[in-house]
């Protein structure tokens, strides 16, 4: 298994939340010898948002898709592939008026992908990554995690526990909160 390594900032230079997934991304390095996929979907070069061809891509059987949806989904497989592949993941997310950089939102669009990363059953939805340790930097000039106006942290645990993720981790960060959750595996 590997460690997946995201950033969402727009800002290339003078970011807080890539300095500190490097440095996290570092540390776990060097504690647990994995290899580490990276994604930056900051930069500009990020994931096209949902269409009309990928969302209904999404409701067609594979073997019943166009060459056309299949390649819309493209962007989708790659990113469920490097969360299948990843037993850790480490996610930069600074926040932007109060929520997520919408890169971000695209990507967890592209990850939510029905009878693949979740399913409805009787007890309704149930995620389908499972054993996934995820920490989640989360930065801010102004909004503090857990505050009447992080409309951040709430999504991220309903979405992450939606898809499957149990074993959530989210750092404000402070002197030592990256080294600690480290130090936490």
């Amino acid at each position: 298994m590997k460690i997946l390594h995201i950033d969402s900032s727009g800002r290339l230079s003078n970011s807080l939340s890539r300095k500190l997934t490097s440095y996290m991304i570092t540390k776990l390095k060097q504690k647990t010898q994995k290899k580490v996929i990276y994604r930056d979907i900051g930069s500009g070069h990020g994931l096209a948002y949902v269409n009309n061809n990928i969302a209904e891509a999404l409701f067609i059987p594979d073997n019943e898709r166009s060459n056309l949806q299949k390649e819309e989904l493209k962007p989708s497989d790659e990113v469920i592939k490097e969360a299948l592949d990843s037993d850790i993941w480490v996610i930069g997310i600074p926040v932007y008026n109060f929520s997520m950089p919408a890169t971000f939102k695209t990507w967890a669009d592209m990850l939510a992908r029905l009878k693949v990363t979740f399913q409805y059953n009787e007890n309704g939805p149930e995620g389908l990554l499972k054993n996934k340790k995820v920490f989640i930097i989360v930065t801010s000039g102004g909004t503090e995690v857990g505050s009447e106006i992080d409309f951040l942290t709430p999504w991220l645990r309903h979405y992450m526990k939606f898809i499957g993720i149990e074993d959530l981790t989210i750092i404000q960060p402070n002197e030592h909160s990256v080294d600690i959750a480290v130090e936490s595996l």
